[in-house]
């Protein structure tokens, strides 16, 4: 069966390369080679497959990352093929469904990266800020506290002075009252 595998994935097809991938992938795992390893291995294959076919996705994201989320769903996506007849319909579905996912969550990290990087130049933001700034965008909003605790190499004192001069420059807002107060990302900085 491996041997078929490898043989297929060789001949030239007019097969979608994503769905090669995703075909690859489930049928690595449903061959079972070996006794340990063969999700891990699958995953690796059809991250291959999309590489020699010009998918290079720079290590920006692993499959895996989408699968971990729900495994009870990936779970499900694998085990629809056996119970309708070796029907790939449903599983490929899920795998196309999991690269568009990552592929859009990269496509959003970079576009705030970007963002957060030109705020950075813009108002000659130290490291510390940068880092306060992006502990605010991917908490949508937090206290001194957990920013002492996100950022425990920054001295509380430090943190509140660059918190302040951030309020100052108008990049952060304020919420809550004195000892709950809650600092975010004005609306239109990102």
């Amino acid at each position: 069966m491996m041997r078929e595998l490898v043989e297929w994935l060789q001949a030239d097809t007019d097969i979608h390369p994503v769905l090669v991938a995703g075909i690859a992938q489930f049928q690595l795992v449903h061959i079972h080679p070996f006794v340990d390893g063969n999700g891990r291995t699958s995953r690796l294959l059809s991250t291959l497959c999309l590489y020699q076919r010009g998918y290079d996705f720079k290590r920006l994201f692993t499959i895996s990352e989408y699968y971990d989320r729900d495994r009870p769903a990936f779970y499900k996506a694998i085990q629809s093929v056996r119970e309708n007849n070796m029907d790939l319909t449903s599983w490929l579905d899920y795998f196309v469904a999991g690269l568009a996912t990552q592929l859009d969550e990269v496509k959003t990290s970079g576009t705030k990266a970007i963002k957060l990087d030109l705020i950075a130049r813009e108002h000659e933001l130290n490291e510390r800020q940068q880092s306060v700034l992006l502990c605010c965008l991917e908490n949508e909003g937090v206290g001194i506290s957990e920013l002492t605790n996100q950022l425990p190499q920054i001295p509380r004192r430090t943190l509140q002075r660059d918190v302040k001069q951030l309020i100052e420059a108008e990049i952060l807002v304020v919420s809550g009252q004195t000892n709950n107060k809650r600092y975010s990302l004005k609306k239109g900085v990102l």
